[in-house]
């Protein structure tokens, strides 16, 4: 199955990424990036750590030097003019940090004013973007007070005051905890639902799932896979089932099962329960099934564990480990 889906190629696009490399002495960070955001995706920037996200998005924002190729935001190098690249951006890098005595109507006044917006625009934007990360009853509160969920939305909401085309996000949720991680999605999703477009890194599947269109999968600084989640998800040729039966399967089931073709693996997980690694997608899943009803067997359940998403992820993830 190929996974990689046709990548937008309009060169004034929010994000356009081409031959983009980085070294630091002699690790790579980043092979030969080339990646493309139309306007109004929600792209997740997947990948575990160290698989050069970081490099790419602080390319992005002019932070760091490329060593090689070209990064463009709605059509203008950041290199050669950063200051019209990225007029149009908003971005939260790393872990925000703020003066714990200043509340955050003075925290975005400062940011504004380095902005050079009026105080007027100031007064309107700061309270309209409170109220989109919901901060809106904390705007006078001192924000050493705050909890890491609260200060990650502040930094969101500082990153929206000069109205972004484009909103960039590394690891957004980086060590909050459940509830921080919940609510700095919501806002996620509900920017996303405004159609503003969106370049988010994160190194959790989940989260990508649930908040973005379009996943990119980038590993040891190389693009694996770019599609849409949706087709990505369809198109996964590996997944593992769980099967739960009325009686315990025999020996000699769990055998026949294991010979059939597109099953790599068979493991009792309980008594009346079993888990299988099926490739050739869901005409794979249905072929075991009606082998399974064809032994005698009664089936009660039989459902995916994690997503098909999850198990590709997975596997390509390891495939590239062992290059």
């Amino acid at each position: 199955m190929e996974a990689v889906v046709e990548q937008p190629t309009t060169h004034d696009a929010p994000v356009h990424l081409e031959g983009l490399g980085k070294e630091y002495g002699h690790f790579t960070a980043l092979k030969a990036l080339d990646l493309t955001v139309a306007q109004g995706t929600s792209l997740g920037f997947l990948g575990p750590n160290g698989a050069g996200k970081s490099t790419t998005i602080k390319i992005m924002t002019n932070l760091i030097r490329p060593s090689r190729g070209r990064a463009s935001l709605f059509g203008i190098d950041v290199r050669r003019e950063p200051t019209r690249a990225l007029a149009r951006i908003g971005a939260v890098i790393e872990t925000p940090e703020f003066y714990g005595y200043l509340s955050p109507l003075e925290t975005l006044a400062y940011a504004g004013r380095l902005r050079g917006m009026s105080s007027k625009d100031l007064h309107s934007r700061s309270e309209a973007v409170l109220k989109e990360v919901k901060l809106t009853d904390w705007a006078d509160h001192r924000i050493q007070e705050f909890s890491k969920g609260m200060k990650q939305r502040l930094a969101i909401a500082q990153s929206l005051l000069n109205e972004p085309d484009l909103l960039i996000l590394d690891e957004p949720t980086s060590g909050l905890d459940p509830r921080g991680m919940a609510e700095v999605r919501d806002v996620i999703k509900s920017l996303k639902d405004q159609g503003r477009t969106i370049f988010m890194s994160s190194h959790l599947l989940g989260e990508v799932q649930e908040v973005c269109d379009d996943v990119a999968l980038l590993n040891h600084g190389e693009l694996l896979i770019r599609g849409s989640v949706r087709e990505l998800s369809r198109g996964a040729d590996t997944s593992i089932i769980q099967a739960t039966f009325l009686h315990p399967a025999t020996q000699g089931d769990l055998e026949a099962l294991a010979a059939l073709p597109g099953v790599g693996e068979v493991k009792a997980s309980g008594d009346s329960t079993v888990d299988l690694r099926i490739s050739g997608g869901e005409e794979g899943q249905a072929r075991v099934l009606e082998a399974m009803i064809g032994r005698g067997l009664k089936v009660i359940t039989y459902r995916p564990l994690g997503s098909s998403l999850e198990q590709l992820y997975l596997d390509r993830i390891q495939e590239s480990d062992r290059l």
